[in-house]
């Protein structure tokens, strides 16, 4: 029975997921409205037939920014992911695999990048990114100073999982008995080691999406990311935050959504983990 609930929590879960993937790739054709259509004459609509969530103080669809804002979004988590994935896996497999040296190196540079704060790392990525490069799609240019940010400075936590687990593996007897039969290395990362790793990391990576969504609506929010007219949740709340006392349904959507999406993530991450373990 309970592995029947967690197999219905994680359906549930991932459908919430693939509705808003939906709803993202669908967003100008689900919205009367583009994200970035100003109208001064309907500022700070209540919601209607019109505008099913209002406007805001530049007369633009809030529904419809917010749909644009979770494409950024969730491109924003899961491409950092990914990099992180990449990252993680190289420099972690490797200090795993060839252990001494190499293994002590790359783990002390892992510890360097952790005795810095995170936040202090995104802001000077993006400062740097954003002043060394220029763009003429603004979007464009935010959106990548953001993944490079994020996909620096969020993979060390994978490399550990991956140098810890490669370091167990390598000490069991299908690997000894590979290493007896003349299995290069390479085989016996292919055959043994990755499959073997591919629990953990999917575990690992639920939960690191969530937090870089958050860190792009931090960044966006303090105008290091997106910037308008174009959307991510971040950029919403950073604009509801200046009329928050007189129109708080600005702050409140973006930050609804965000904590849901968020909320979903983690839980579908603890659900993945419980199943794992069985």
């Amino acid at each position: 029975m309970s592995w029947l609930f967690n197999h219905k929590r994680i359906s549930f879960l991932g459908l919430y997921l693939v509705m808003l993937f939906f709803v993202s790739v669908f967003s100008t054709q689900l919205s009367r409205h583009s994200f970035d259509q100003q109208n001064i004459d309907a500022a700070l609509l209540a919601p209607n037939s019109t505008y099913w969530l209002g406007t805001d103080d530049l007369g633009r669809d809030i529904f419809a920014r917010l749909l644009r804002g979770a494409r950024i979004s969730l491109a924003v988590g899961f491409i950092t992911a990914f990099i992180s994935l990449c990252l993680g896996l190289f420099w972690g497999g490797l200090a795993g695999w060839k252990g001494g040296v190499v293994d002590r190196v790359i783990m002390r540079g892992v510890d360097i990048l952790y005795a810095i704060p995170n936040m202090v790392i995104l802001i000077l990525v993006s400062v740097s990114f954003n002043t060394m490069f220029e763009f003429d799609n603004i979007e464009l240019q935010g959106l990548l100073g953001i993944l490079l940010a994020l996909g620096l400075t969020s993979w060390g936590g994978l490399a550990r999982v991956v140098r810890g687990q490669i370091l167990q593996i390598k000490k069991m007897p299908y690997i000894e008995a590979a290493r007896a039969v003349g299995a290069s290395d390479l085989r016996q990362l292919r055959h043994h080691v990755l499959p073997n790793l591919w629990g953990p990391l999917i575990v690992m990576l639920s939960f690191q999406i969530p937090s870089n969504i958050l860190a792009e609506s931090f960044l966006s929010f303090i105008g290091l990311g997106l910037q308008p007219p174009y959307s991510s949740w971040g950029v919403m709340a950073s604009e509801g935050w200046r009329t928050l006392q007189i129109f708080p349904h600005l702050m409140l959507y973006p930050g609804l959504i965000l904590f849901i999406t968020v909320l979903v993530l983690n839980l579908l991450g603890d659900a993945l983990r419980s199943q794992l373990q069985k």
